[in-house]
């Protein structure tokens, strides 16, 4: 089993991101489970999502505490919590924020990928929600999904010139890691 924790503030695309991610991996023929876990329910707010996702039906419901992979949509939360707590010895922790940011020691196999994706997707889409463009690095950085049907299952949640904004921030995302990890 596999388990993907986000870390982000209410309002900014977390359920979304958890419910593109367990959708992507349906159609890739696996059994996935999204849900969100937040305190107080206001804009801002600290919150998560996670997502679980195996080849048998996932039946665990619990909160996740040993992730394989962290996503963290918002940078400001790593000033006040420990965002890789838990993260498996080869896990990788994709990060929305200015490669100038400080990351905490991590261990020697675990991957760290910081960029802007709110920078993507205030070119792309209008709006600095750099949830989707984390999603194409998270397919680049993990291997675990196709960018095809990221983008495939994009199409059923957006319409219009938000789907093409996130059609481009998905495959700016993922390219950009492709190029630095190449």
């Amino acid at each position: 089993m596999k388990e993907i924790r986000i870390h982000a503030r209410a309002g900014q695309g977390a359920i979304t991101t958890a419910a593109l991610l367990g959708e992507a991996y349906f159609k890739e023929g696996k059994y996935p489970y999204a849900f969100p876990s937040f305190g107080a329910a206001r804009m801002g707010a600290p919150m998560n999502a996670f997502v679980r996702v195996d080849s048998k039906p996932v039946r665990l419901r619990s909160q996740i505490y040993t992730p394989d992979y962290v996503i963290v949509v918002d940078a400001t939360l790593m000033r006040g919590y420990n965002c890789f707590s838990g993260l498996k010895e080869d896990g990788v922790a994709i990060i929305n924020g200015p490669d100038s940011l400080k990351v905490p020691k991590l261990k020697a196999k675990q991957k760290v990928i910081m960029f802007s994706a709110n920078d993507i997707a205030l070119k792309f889409i209008g709006r600095p929600l750099g949830n989707t463009t984390l999603l194409g690095a998270y397919a680049a950085a993990t291997g675990e999904l196709k960018l095809e049907t990221l983008l495939e299952v994009a199409k059923t949640r957006f319409s219009g010139k938000i789907l093409e904004g996130n059609l481009k921030a998905i495959e700016e995302g993922y390219n950009h890691v492709r190029a630095v990890n190449s």
